[in-house]
């Protein structure tokens, strides 16, 4: 008895200090994830707004082009500021190069399927379909790193699932309906223009549904994150070495698949439009330098599912400067979609945050049951 007594104050002491010690580090943890979700948000409002300006033209047909000028805007810039001695990353090296271009060729592939999704769809009902990622994130750490997937976690994807229905039926429905609209009287013209709306919208959802295969690809394993570690990658290396890599690969597929005749390359950049263009494209590519090294540093200091829960989150002002900037429609639809979009992603927080708490405890209690026994 006399040992039971004192080994249970010694259990006591030691589990507050456990969890007096894991609550400084979650507040520690909290407090350095600030700055890089902020940022974050920032650069992925402004290179949205940014592409879907450069791609809304009617006839761009470019996407490749476009990106791997991104790609080099991005180069030059931080190799102009570490000459500066503002910044230091390495040097190019082959071997690195060589481990990290799995990684670059999937975020090309990600922002690709972005751009052309953005081509077809509205802003806000972009960043709606983008919180079905989280969903395909959360099943394949199932599967591959023993996660969990909690009640409240549930209800938050079922949130989602039916803010995306209720976006695509108002998006379908409020296309049609501008088609009827702006047609002629004719039976014929009026039935070929919806047809051609929705034919569109369809490019629009096929690139969406790549777009967020992709970008689960690119979280589910952890390849940034795990990379970053294996190869000692800091921030500025991981981004210098993503656009460096891409640059190759979408000048390829640029020369394979678009059209660089002179005639096209004029349709693309009118005269009229060419030097707005231009700059918007330069800088895009400047604001790339943000989107990549905050990714980057969102992805190190957080976790994949975390990285992916801040960008449903920021759905909510990216669906608002569309509809601010683009003119897209604000309907009562529309904004339901979006609202119950915003709060799907309030309620996976939170339950992210407390099936956190409870790995927590468990974490605390198992050391003592371990110990009694």
């Amino acid at each position: 008895m006399a040992n039971t007594k004192e080994t249970l104050p010694e259990d006591v002491a030691e589990l507050r200090r456990n969890m007096a010690t894991s609550t400084q580090k979650d507040n520690s943890d909290v407090s350095s994830a600030i700055p890089p979700v902020v940022c974050y948000c920032i650069a992925s409002i402004m290179m949205t707004l940014v592409n879907k300006f450069v791609v809304s033209g009617r006839q761009f047909n470019m996407t490749f082009l476009l990106l791997s000028l991104q790609s080099i805007v991005c180069v030059v810039c931080v190799s102009t500021v570490k000459k500066l001695g503002i910044i230091s990353f390495r040097d190019f090296d082959t071997k690195d190069a060589k481990m990290w271009f799995p990684i670059s060729a999937l975020l090309v592939s990600v922002i690709y399927t972005g751009s052309k999704s953005l081509q077809y769809l509205s802003i806000p009902i972009y960043t709606i379909f983008k919180n079905l990622t989280i969903i395909l994130i959360a099943y394949g750490e199932v599967i591959w790193f023993n996660g969990q997937i909690t009640r409240l976690t549930m209800v938050s994807f079922l949130l989602m699932v039916l803010s995306s229905i209720l976006a695509a039926w108002v998006d379908v429905n409020s296309a049609v309906e501008s088609a009827g609209d702006s047609s002629t009287p004719l039976v014929g013209v009026s039935v070929a223009l919806v047809s051609d709306t929705l034919r569109k919208l369809n490019f629009g959802y096929f690139w969406m549904l790549l777009n967020c295969l992709t970008s689960a690809a690119y979280a589910i394993v952890l390849l940034m994150r795990k990379r970053i570690k294996v190869t000692g990658f800091s921030d500025w290396d991981s981004m210098f070495y993503n656009n460096l890599l891409s640059i190759p690969v979408l000048l390829l597929f640029s020369m394979l698949v678009e059209d660089w005749g002179l005639e096209n390359l004029i349709r693309n950049f009118p005269a009229e439009t060419r030097n707005v263009l231009l700059f918007a494209i330069a800088f895009s590519g400047a604001a790339a330098v943000g989107i990549s090294y905050s990714t980057a540093w969102c992805v190190r200091t957080t976790s994949s599912t975390t990285y992916s829960m801040v960008g449903a989150l920021n759905k909510l002002p990216v669906a608002a400067s569309g509809m601010l900037f683009f003119g897209d429609p604000v309907t009562f639809g529309s904004t339901s979609a979006i609202g119950v979009g915003f709060v799907a992603g309030v309620v996976y927080a939170i339950a992210k945050n407390n099936q956190k708490k409870v790995e927590m405890r468990e974490a605390a209690v198992l050391p003592m049951s371990t110990r009694k026994s």
